[in-house]
């Protein structure tokens, strides 16, 4: 059995995806990209974009009862390395020991011309 969740307070995609689905006791959040809840893309720092990203997530797992500490899995998107030491600098930020475990992945493009996008699966809070 799955659970869609869904939030007006993170950017919507309602015809093509789930914000976030619930199923045997996990939470899988859709790959977020730095864009506000009204669709406006975040310009700016690094750590401008991933602020909005993890609003985005912390939004979301709000809507499904968890937070950011139930987060057992990261996958981070960006399309350039050059990227990667900004974000590990404000990453850790989000999350407390022991961190959830984590991967980052160069690809060509993201979707609205975002140049990181992230994912993560958490517990059930």
């Amino acid at each position: 059995m799955k659970e869609s969740i869904s939030t007006d307070d993170a950017p919507s995609a309602k015809h093509l995806l789930s914000q976030a689905i619930v199923s045997n006791g996990f939470i899988f959040v859709a790959g977020q990209v730095h864009v506000k809840s009204d669709g406006t893309v975040v310009e700016g720092s690094t750590e401008d974009k991933v602020q909005q990203i993890m609003s985005n997530i912390e939004a979301i797992l709000k809507a499904a009862d968890a937070n950011l500490n139930d987060v057992v899995k990261v996958v981070i998107y960006v399309t350039d390395m050059a990227i990667m030491p900004k974000l590990n600098e404000v990453y850790p930020t989000y999350f407390t020991e022991p961190f959830p475990a984590r991967e980052a992945v160069c690809v060509k493009e993201l979707p609205l011309g975002a140049s990181i996008e992230i994912s993560v699966i958490a517990n059930e809070g």
